[in-house]
């Protein structure tokens, strides 16, 4: 663990340097040695020296370099008082800097080449010295009163909170979280008080039950028709607008009103039927304007993860997730069984079988698919779903080009499944859905080969020019050395050849010689 030099604080006041001056010689003995001093300022203080503080000039800047640390960006200012209070460095001298934030601790680093970087993650001994700064900083800190810190913190803490909360507010997804709660909410209170309304009308006009099935219908009968003894064959015209223009209904409803078995009704009575279904009515249509405002909704934060599955499925993903930034964050077999959490943990503890499904099951195509290949198109359904988040969570523009580009490959998917015709590459699908969103925003595929013939064109020739020269000099190699092989192999059989010529003239003299 290296030697630390230097120590960066930001805080709610400004950026302040502290140089190390005492530092033991061991480890272990120096975190011992900061532990116990943190508390005690007069040891402290002779550990850390202040090089230089630099206060925000104004809150403005405050919230702007206080954004940039979050994000881990080195600001002008900051990396301005790091070059005139940090001492010079080189490649044999190097110093190290210590600092809290670890994505800062990057971008200091990456700016400054002699500048290594240590945070409190990597090192126990950053974190105790920056811990104990904060703790002493206001007396630390020149030029500061007393209580300065505090009102510094709690006003850029709510300055920077407002600005989060406003960061975005056409795609902010807390408003498609609390639609689809209010909307699961207003189908349980219509669906128990439309029954609510079929009870106790229903001992007036008996009848009606089994000619209307629609729960809203009803309601709008029920305060239409009122005293069935009321009813007349004028109303004929009335009674049909209801029930989709069908007249035929709407002639029986009045021939059965004239026979009823129902009992009859008081005024007060009636008032209170009327008043409690003109409130189902209104709750019933209100729940239409709801799904609208959703579907409107999920159209600017979410619209291909929409178009893929669907608002209501894709806001109750978003809604369970917490965020759309969870949800994007999220990997495929998570997403996959979203919603199946109890059954999923109960199949761990039991050893059973876990959970194909969750919230994605409410969606069309597992329902399309046979029995066994709803476990494949369910995973096949999570993973495009998960790169449907991912687009919406990190696209600037919305568009629906990637969620009905996505749609397309689970539809050839299931019919892969039925009649085995191969489905498109998701390759190929992506670079067309690509193309149809750079055709609607006017920019050209700058990875196109026709556009690069218009912008280098002398460039092609000139490679295969090149390659071609490569090629002949490696094939004028090859030939060289196997025309110098066999010169080799033919000088090789000649000295062969004279050595034994020469063996047979010597015997030759020998036996004469005899």
């Amino acid at each position: 663990m290296a030697a630390v030099d230097y120590l960066l604080h930001e805080s709610s006041v400004g950026y302040a340097i502290f140089e190390v001056v005492h530092q033991a010689d061991t480890v272990g003995n120096r975190l011992k040695e900061v532990q116990d001093a943190a508390q005690d300022l007069s040891k402290f203080g002779k550990m850390v020296k202040l090089v230089n503080f630099a206060p925000w000039r104004d809150a403005a800047e405050a919230l702007e370099n206080t954004n940039l640390v979050s994000e881990g960006v080195l600001s002008d200012y900051l990396k301005s008082n790091l070059e005139l209070n940090l001492p010079k460095t080189s490649k044999k001298k190097k110093i190290v800097l210590g600092v809290s934030d670890k994505n800062l601790a990057g971008s200091i680093k990456a700016s400054f080449d002699g500048v290594d970087c240590e945070t409190g993650e990597t090192s126990e001994i950053v974190a105790d010295l920056l811990r104990g700064i904060r703790y002493h900083a206001p007396k630390l800190l020149k030029g500061l009163q007393e209580g300065d810190v505090e009102r510094a913190q709690l006003g850029l803490g709510h300055a920077y909170s407002r600005a989060k909360v406003k960061f975005s507010v056409q795609k902010n997804d807390n408003h498609i979280i609390q639609a689809i709660a209010t909307l699961d909410h207003l189908d349980k209170a219509v669906n128990t008080f439309s029954m609510r309304v079929r009870e106790w009308y229903g001992w007036h006009f008996p009848e009606l039950v089994r000619m209307v099935s629609d729960n809203n219908t009803y309601a709008k009968l029920a305060l239409k028709i009122g005293n069935k003894k009321t009813l007349t064959d004028e109303s004929l015209h009335d009674i049909a607008a209801i029930v989709n223009d069908d007249a035929d209904v709407a002639q029986s409803i009045i021939d059965a009103a004239k026979v009823s078995m129902g009992q009859d009704i008081s005024e007060q009575d009636m008032e209170n039927v009327s008043s409690f279904a003109n409130r189902v009515v209104k709750l019933a249509e209100y729940r239409k304007s709801l799904f609208q405002y959703l579907v409107n909704k999920m159209a600017i934060v979410a619209p291909n993860l929409a178009a893929l599955i669907g608002e209501v499925v894709a806001a109750r993903l978003i809604s369970h997730a917490g965020s759309l930034t969870n949800l994007s964050k999220y990997p495929a077999s998570t997403v996959q069984i979203l919603g199946a959490e109890k059954a999923l943990f109960r199949a761990l503890k039991t050893k059973g079988n876990t959970p194909k499904y969750g919230l994605i099951y409410h969606s069309s195509f597992i329902g399309r698919a046979g029995a066994k290949n709803k476990g494949r198109i369910s995973r096949f359904l999570a993973n495009k779903c998960s790169i449907a988040s991912r687009i919406d969570n990190f696209s600037e523009e919305p568009t629906t080009k990637f969620g009905e580009a996505l749609k397309r490959q689970i539809e050839e998917r299931l019919d892969f499944y039925a009649t085995g015709t191969a489905p498109t590459k998701n390759e190929e699908a992506m670079k067309s859905a690509m193309d149809a969103v750079l055709g609607d925003i006017n920019i050209a595929d700058p990875t196109a080969e026709d556009d690069m013939e218009d912008i280098a064109p002398s460039s092609v020739p000139k490679r295969e020019k090149k390659s071609k020269d490569k090629k002949e000099k490696k094939e004028k190699k090859e030939k060289d050395g196997s025309s110098k092989d066999k010169k080799r192999r033919h000088s090789e059989v000649n000295g062969d050849a004279e050595a034994v010529d020469g063996e047979k003239k010597k015997k030759k003299k020998s036996r004469k010689s005899e």
